[in-house]
Formats: structure tokens, C-alpha cells, sequence
């Protein structure tokens, strides 16, 4: 039966709300997602991949709810990361699929913050993880893993629960570039994460990424200057508390004069993760972010939140350790005017007292009425774009 645009149409949407939840909750691997192509494909039983898109069956789609799909498709992205579609040689082809989805699993399950029910679809039951030794694969390449089953008497390979379709692989050509393009993508989704307290277990990566992870960039902007002018601050320049101590003998009680005190609070940042919003971009509106929260020493509170054509929950942020667990969402369209509709209908109980928007602006601007008189500062990363009110800051990229 050939599928109407309609239907398809909302099987894209599933799964486009799929990446959204992974960016949500696993931010390493759903920036991964968003350089994937996706297809609707009836003659696909399962999901399967050739390395550079992803292919989904409708009658799979359909029996999956929406924790397997999500497993699914950071399933099917870390074999096009690993690029396990063009290493298995002159392998058995069925021994090396399992070694492969053992490793896939496994920095799954432990760099994913999931539980083996996670991982686990009601068709096919538990996904293999764990190595022939009984060690958990993320340890190993797929390439140990096979030797490690080989070793095997064949009676004792397990076989494959055919939770996906290993048959596109080797459709590309092994000096393909989508090789170095991903492993591009790789690098890049592992400096949009922040590094992570390794007794931590909130953001963990898997543990082939957290190799390559490097240090967030330098931010570029002197926030001390800029939200001098910008947000509210709290200038103490006369005090009782404590009195001034040289008049300790005089009838007369007299302040003390105190240091200008900067105390920016109740800023909410918001950073652009829309498809024109490279992963280069992303981690540097994120390190500005953080810059801002350094520069004040831990005074600076407020909220971080992403969108495009949404807005997913800002979360408040009073100190470095908080930001930290804050992870990049989005890829979609960009609309400004979400920003402000979900402020006037989520925060009016502690509105914020500036809103700093990092974006590339390419976007239609809404009426600055729309603000309710909040004061914005449009940090942009280019230099064509110039919007037609609210203060503007520019980095580099």
C-alpha cells in the first residue's frame, strides 16, 4: 500500500519529535541527529541506515512507542557515527552486525542516563550489550567484540533480535567523505557539551566521545561592560550596615560608604538552536553563556532556555554547577515571537528583567511590542543582520 503525503507527513513528525525529546534529555546525541536525513521507506521492515541517512519502516514506526523510538534513532545515529556501515571487511556479516550493536547499546545505556528497560523493545525484548567476556561493550571496538565472538563455538553467538536492518550497509564507498564529514560533526557535538565531574553521571558521554571532548571556547564578550548598561542592577553606594567606624564616638549615626555592588539577576538567556544554527554556533552562544556567569563570579541568576519554533522550558540557573546541567535543544524553524508569547504566559509570576537573545537573526523580527517593555540585547553572530530595535552585541565565529 503506497502511503498518502498526509501519512507521511506525520510519521516525519514522530520522528522530528523524537529528536527533540534526545536533544532535551541527551544533548551529545541529538545535536548528532540533526546533521541526519530521514526516510519513510515500506520495503524497510525496521530501521536501518547506509551512513549518511536513517530509514524507518511504517509498520515498525508503528509498534514502537515513543522510549523505543527514541532508542532507535540514537541507535541508528551513534552506527552512522561510529561508521560501522563501512568496517566490516571481509567479516562475517551477521556476527559483526551483533558486535556492533553490542558497542552501540552499551554507550547507550551508560552515557544516556538509561535503565536496561530503555533499551529494551516489548517485540524484541532486551537489546545485547554486554561482550562475550561480560564486560559491558562500550569498552571495546566492534572489531573486539567480533574477535571476542568468533572465539566462540558457533552454538553460543547469540543471534541478533533484528531490532534494526544491518543489509545498507556497504552501499557507500569506504573513501566516501560523509566519513570525515561526520567525523566532523563528532568533534563538534563534543565541544557543544560541556565537560562533565566524571562521578557525575548527569551529561555523561559515551566513552569514545569524551576522548575528543576539548574545553568550551573563550567567550568573547565583556559582559561586565555590556549588562552595565543593559540589566537592573543593585548600586549600594550608601550603607548603615555596617555604620562607618570612624565616627564610633560621635552623637550622630552616619553611613558608611561601600563599593558599587552588581548583583544582575533574573536574566533570561536564550539561545538559538533552529537548523541554520551550525553546531560551531550553538557551542559559542553556550560559552557566552557561561562567560557571562564567570565574569561575575557566581552572582549572575537567571534562566537559560533554547527554542526555534518552540520554546521547551527555561531552566533557572543561580551558579556555574546549575548552568552545567543545562543541555542545548531545538533544530527546528526560528520564530522570535515564542519567546515572548511563552514570558507572557508562563512568567508573570517573576517576569525577568532582561531578555538576551543569542541568535543569527535570520528570522522575521516581531513588533517590539511584544516585549511588554522588557529591555532586549540581540547578541548576534554575524554582521548582516540588524534588528530593528533592542539593544545589539555582536560575537565572531
Amino acid at each position: 500500500m503506497v502511503l498518502s503525503d498526509e501519512k507521511k507527513r506525520e510519521y516525519m513528525k514522530r520522528l522530528l519529535l523524537s529528536r527533540m525529546r534526545i536533544l532535551c534529555r541527551n544533548g551529545f546525541y541529538g545535536l548528532l541527529l540533526m546533521h541526519t536525513l530521514y526516510s519513510i521507506d515500506e520495503s524497510c521492515e525496521t530501521a536501518a541506515t547506509d551512513g549518511k541517512r536513517i530509514f524507518f519502516g511504517p509498520k515498525f514506526l508503528d509498534e514502537l512507542n515513543d522510549t523505543e523510538l527514541d532508542f532507535i534513532m540514537m541507535h541508528e545515529i551513534l552506527h552512522i557515527v561510529l561508521q560501522h556501515c563501512f568496517r566490516q571487511g571481509d567479516r562475517d556479516s551477521d556476527i559483526f552486525n551483533i558486535a556492533c550493536d553490542i558497542v552501540v547499546n552499551s554507550n547507550i545505556l551508560r552515557s544516556a542516563k538509561m535503565n536496561i528497560n530503555a533499551i529494551t523493545l516489548s517485540r524484541y525484548g532486551e537489546s545485547m550489550h554486554k561482550a562475550p567476556n561480560g564486560k559491558e561493550g562500550y569498552e571495546y571496538t566492534a572489531e573486539e567484540v567480533y574477535n571476542m565472538l568468533c572465539s566462540k563455538s558457533p552454538n553460543k553467538i547469540p543471534n541478533s533480535p533484528g531490532t534494526d536492518d544491518h543489509g545498507r550497509w556497504g552501499t557507500l564507498e569506504e573513501d566516501d567523505p560523509a566519513g570525515d564529514v561526520w567525523n566532523k560533526h563528532l568533534t563538534d557535538a563534543c565541544e557543544a557539551i560541556l565537560s562533565q565531574d566524571p562521578s557525575d553521571l548527569r551529561g555523561l558521554l559515551p566513552m569514545f566521545a569524551r576522548r575528543m571532548l576539548q574545553e568550551l571556547k573563550a567567550p568573547q564578550t565583556d559582559w561586565r561592560t555590556i549588562l552595565a548598561d543593559f540589566v537592573q542592577e543593585e548600586i549600594v553606594d550608601y550603607s548603615f550596615s555596617p555604620p562607618d567606624r570612624r565616627f564610633e564616638d560621635s552623637p550622630f549615626f552616619l553611613p558608611d560608604f561601600n563599593e558599587k555592588d552588581d548583583i544582575p539577576e533574573d536574566i533570561l538567556f536564550m539561545i538559538d538552536t533552529s537548523g541554520s544554527m551550525s553546531d560551531d554556533r550553538i557551542t559559542a552562544a553556550y560559552s557566552e553563556v557561561k562567560g557571562a556567569i564567570d565574569q561575575f563570579n557566581g552572582k549572575l541568576k537567571g534562566w537559560l532556555g533554547f527554542f526555534d519554533a518552540a520554546v521547551i522550558e527555561p531552566k533557572p540557573f543561580s551558579d556555574e554547577g546549575e548552568f552545567r546541567i543545562i543541555q542545548p535543544e531545538g533544530g527546528g524553524g526560528t520564530d522570535f515571537e515564542v519567546i515572548f508569547e511563552y514570558v507572557n504566559n508562563h512568567m508573570q509570576d517573576k517576569l525577568p528583567v532582561s531578555i538576551i537573545i543569542l541568535t543569527d537573526g535570520y528570522a522575521p523580527f516581531p513588533d517590539e511590542k511584544i516585549t511588554g517593555g522588557i529591555p532586549v540585547l540581540w547578541l548576534l553572530n554575524n554582521e548582516g543582520v540588524n534588528p530593528p530595535w533592542g539593544k545589539v552585541a555582536r560575537i565572531t565565529i
